[in-house]
């Protein structure tokens, strides 16, 4: 309690520019793209304030200050600083030459309320029956992966899904930076490490996925894929861990399993590219792409299935959903979430327990073929 009180101490001393911001809970990220220009994010927009530094010696002081709490400084061999403050907000933190134009400082605050499905779907992010369908196929430990580019609520719609997981699995949770807040008692939480200044201690998500295979994980959840250890999430995805789930960064459907190719053939690993493919398209059931569209609304645009490679050999996704032009109840023209009409790859081998659901085009998307 001590070093907490001490730490907002701190905040409200050095950051006093930026302090409100810091304690809006309506911000969700505070850009300092210098000592006297601040920007923040509210409500998915961005927004230039009149917030600024008294001089850069005062900025650089306040930075420095606010990252002892993390245990690193700016110094003249680290030009790049990525860090967590107590509060659990992301701090990333650029200074010259990296910084052409002055030190650069963003502050991505720690969500206090969980967003669920429930509010996603309210604010209109997602529509009832695409929820009712990943509430299926998260039930049935379908391997899921949440694509989207940066800021388009990947995260959030990941902590949203995990949910509808099962109480009582065990949960192993690996990320680079914490930020999943798992609504499940039985997770274990694992983060990478950097290298100190001698470059000596460094841990990759890599690592943490072979450690996490000897922890008797039900479910694996990667906060975001970005390098060599796709490939050994997709060998667990495909040896018998069921229902996992991460994120990565890609524009749509086809560009997540090409992206997630191009990751796994940065491991030392010499695989035929016909064999990872099959690997890929093997390991990954369900897609769920994001966009951030114009004014920071966020939407669920695609939910597919990865269905077995083609004879040519590439991917290929049938959409269960898909975003398609329509008029809202005002008669204005809006894009809608809807099912396409094709039958789920689920249907037939559903747990029991599990209902059947109809579309809004009124077909079952679980009935079984004629």
């Amino acid at each position: 309690m001590a070093d907490q009180a001490l730490f907002e101490q701190t905040i409200a001393h050095y950051l006093a520019p930026i302090t409100q911001y810091l304690e809006d809970t309506q911000v969700a990220e505070v850009m300092c793209n210098n000592y006297q220009e601040v920007y923040i994010e509210r409500d998915g927009k961005i927004i230039k304030t009149d917030a600024r530094f008294p001089d850069a010696e005062a900025y650089e002081a306040a930075i420095n200050n606010i990252l002892q709490f993390t245990g690193k400084s700016i110094t003249d061999e680290d030009f790049l600083v990525d860090t967590r403050l107590p509060d659990g907000s992301r701090v990333h933190v650029a200074k010259e030459p990296c910084a052409r134009f002055g030190m650069a400082m963003t502050i991505r605050k720690f969500a206090k309320t969980m967003l669920d499905v429930d509010w996603l779907v309210h604010i209109g992010s997602l529509t009832e029956a695409a929820a009712e369908y990943l509430k299926v196929a998260i039930n049935n430990e379908q391997n899921l992966l949440v694509a989207g580019g940066t800021s388009s609520g990947k995260t959030s719609l990941l902590n949203a899904l995990s949910h509808y997981i099962p109480h009582g699995q065990r949960i192993v949770v690996l990320e680079d930076s914490a930020e999943l807040q798992l609504q499940q008692d039985h997770v274990i939480s694992l983060e990478s490490k950097p290298a100190d200044r001698f470059g000596r201690g460094a841990v990759k998500i890599r690592e943490l996925f072979r450690s996490s295979l000897r922890l008797r994980p039900d479910r694996i959840i990667i906060g975001e894929v970005r390098g060599e250890e796709a490939l050994d999430m997709i060998q667990a995805m495909t040896s018998g861990h069921g229902g996992s789930m991460g994120t990565l960064h890609a524009n749509n459907g086809y560009d997540a399993l090409n992206r997630l190719e191009t990751m796994a053939l940065m491991s030392e690993v010499e695989l035929p590219l016909s064999a990872l493919r099959s690997q890929v398209s093997s390991a990954i059931d369900v897609i769920v792409h994001l966009v951030r569209q114009v004014g920071g609304y966020r939407q669920v645009t695609q939910i597919a299935e990865v269905l077995p490679i083609s004879g040519e050999g590439h991917y290929v996704l049938k959409d269960i959903f898909n975003l398609v032009p329509g008029v809202d109840e005002e008669g204005m023209k809006t894009m809608q979430l809807l099912a396409t009409g094709e039958r789920s790859a689920m249907a037939g081998h559903l747990k029991s327990g599990s209902e059947a659901m109809v579309t809004e085009r009124t077909q079952p998307i679980f009935e079984p073929e004629a």
